[in-house]
């Protein structure tokens, strides 16, 4: 057996999307995946963590929610950054503190949805690197992050053993409250620049960022783990994201799956919007080499 830790990070709003994460992980995980599941509690409900706690009759594994006290956590409270990054994904800032026993874990933000097992993940060299993750999608799509080494925090491989020999959570702290000002992307500019040079880079399927058909860090059809970054997820009524079909795949094997009417209203009315969205927005999209590129390599090129 190989033992995999995955931590998620949420409150009770979340829930549900946290355990669609959990059942994409447990439905492609491989016989030998002896799955360990940290869910950093902030104030999920009884009856959420009920219901979270059915996904081990999907594939045994172990589920243990993490009490956060919040209160270290104050000066982090203090960023004025994005509306939509709320307390708990700082949560991950304190890690090693928060799972003491842990030496390793794979760390996924709710807006995610994985396709494989995670044990080639789980067991990447790290070297002599803190964590490992994939590349910002403003480091693929932005001129001025050319050659940037910052990555994308909503997948992150955390060596805690490591975190805690070098105190890299007082490191944490002391960046941000030296730069309280100039933080944009909370925790992840964080992350970033108190751990560059230590970061190793893994390859773009292990965090395909979409946003949209064309917006896309990977046109690979087969994503290791998609991540529905920026404010229109897959739940967001008429969003035009790319892959989403997979995220009700997996929304379907949670107690969250919705019922005849629900699919019909999320299924059908919803694509019908989301393609009436598409073409009011992007009306000569396909004047555009980006999109001619995004469509050939989504639907002709041979993978």
């Amino acid at each position: 057996m190989t033992n995999i830790n995955v931590c998620i990070s949420c409150d009770d709003n979340y829930a549900k999307y946290a355990s669609v994460v959990m059942a994409s992980i447990l439905s492609n995980a491989s016989e030998e995946d002896d799955l360990h599941f940290y869910i950093l509690d902030g104030e999920i409900s009884d009856d959420s963590k009920a219901k979270m706690m059915t996904l081990k009759e999907f594939k045994n594994c172990e589920i243990n929610f993490v009490k956060v006290d919040e209160s270290k956590l104050e000066i982090y409270k203090r960023i004025n950054t994005h509306k939509y990054i709320t307390l708990p994904t700082y949560y991950r800032l304190i890690l090693s503190e928060l799972l003491p026993n842990v030496e390793r874990v794979i760390y996924l933000d709710c807006d995610t949805v994985v396709n494989v097992s995670l044990k080639e993940l789980f067991e990447t060299d790290l070297e002599e690197n803190i964590i490992a993750g994939v590349l910002d999608a403003r480091v693929k799509h932005k001129k001025k992050w050319k050659n940037s080494k910052y990555i994308n925090a909503g997948m992150v491989v955390f060596d805690l053993a490591k975190i805690r020999k070098e105190n890299i959570e007082q490191k944490f702290y002391e960046y941000t409250k030296n730069n309280i000002d100039k933080i944009e992307t909370g925790d992840q500019d964080i992350i970033n620049y108190t751990l560059s040079g230590r970061i190793k880079i893994l390859d773009d399927d292990w965090n395909v960022q979409v946003s949209g058909f064309a917006s896309r860090t990977s046109f690979t059809k087969r994503p290791k783990i998609i991540h529905y970054i920026g404010y229109y997820k897959p739940w967001v009524f008429g969003s035009c994201t790319f892959f989403k079909d997979l995220y009700f795949k997996y929304l379907q094997m949670t107690p969250w799956a919705l019922n005849e009417e629900e699919q019909k209203y999320w299924y059908d009315e919803n694509k019908k919007v989301s393609r009436r969205n598409f073409w009011k927005k992007r009306p000569l999209c396909f004047l555009n080499p980006k999109y001619i590129y995004a469509f050939y390599c989504s639907y002709i090129k041979q993978q």
